[in-house]
């Protein structure tokens, strides 16, 4: 219903127009006042200053996909004869790049939740570990069997996306902090369990998944934020997965490495974190480097 209306004022407002500009129905609209359209719509938000160049983007790319269709109904329908947007390129949108946290920010997350040292405490350290140390996907996370820990725990076996199965190494501080989580996990565990949460490395008595819920662990992070003096806005489980593969890059990680320990399928995906390294390195030059400097009366 939202995307239906929000293409009905994209084809209203390009119909105001056409009659501003052309006297003409929309019916009638050729290419080039198409094409004059949209450069204006761009013009107009960029000298008005409603959005960033990348949302005046999105917006333009909106519009046109909105008269593509029309235009597609109207020969099909043989109300024209030709579409006028066939010729017309959509504009190119660049990625969003991922927000990340810094490997101080992570540290004092991880320092925060260590306050206190009960059993919340720890379990909460140990997610928050173990998400730095994989890059897991939340749900893979709290939907972790027991059984995924191998013997020595220094591995999991994750199944992903598609049911593809992959082992992620656990760092050193990981296997630490599930060791002291597991001494008090059965606290998680009620007295009358079934085995529908003994069976979880994260139970939970109040979910019906019987495992910590993706909701519940946002929550703890949200909370945690505020303790280590974090804009909770910027503290997210899947925030915390971009951290882990940003600051390996950043550490000269393989590429490869990383695709495979965060389970992409295509590692185009994963080649987004290279622009957010880029970007960092790209900054240090310009503000480190000598030749980096602007020079005054270039």
């Amino acid at each position: 219903m939202n995307t239906r209306q929000a293409y009905w004022r994209d084809l209203a407002d390009f119909s105001l127009y056409l009659r501003d500009k052309a006297s003409k129905e929309i019916v009638d609209a050729s290419n080039d006042e198409i094409k004059s359209y949209l450069k204006d719509l761009g013009d107009k938000m960029h000298v008005k200053g409603q959005n960033t160049a990348q949302i005046a983007t999105r917006t333009v790319a909106r519009r046109l996909s909105a008269l593509r269709q029309f235009y597609r109904y109207l020969v099909s329908e043989n109300i024209r004869k030709d579409d006028p947007t066939s010729a017309i390129e959509s504009p190119k949108q660049g990625r969003t790049l991922p927000k990340t946290l810094s490997e101080s920010e992570v540290s004092n997350l991880i320092k925060a939740a260590a306050i206190g040292g009960g059993a919340d405490s720890l379990r909460l350290v140990c997610l928050l570990e173990m998400l730095y140390a994989t890059g897991l996907r939340v749900s893979e996370l709290v939907g972790l069997p027991l059984s995924s820990i191998n013997d020595d725990r220094q591995f999991l076996m994750v199944e992903g996306k598609g049911g593809r199965e992959r082992m992620v190494p656990l760092s050193e501080p990981a296997q630490k902090s599930l060791e002291k989580y597991l001494d008090v996990r059965q606290q998680f565990v009620a007295s009358d369990d079934k085995g529908t949460q003994g069976q979880w490395l994260f139970p939970s008595r109040t979910s019906e998944s019987g495992h910590l819920t993706r909701q519940r662990f946002a929550q703890l992070l949200k909370d945690l934020a505020d303790t280590a003096g974090i804009d909770a806005d910027r503290v997210s489980p899947h925030i915390l997965r971009h951290a882990f593969a940003t600051h390996l890059l950043n550490n000269g990680a393989d590429l490869r490495a990383v695709q495979k320990m965060l389970g992409h399928a295509d590692i185009a995906t994963t080649q987004i974190y290279t622009h957010i390294v880029g970007e960092k390195a790209k900054k240090t030059v310009e503000e480190k480097h000598p030749l980096g400097q602007k020079v005054v009366g270039a």
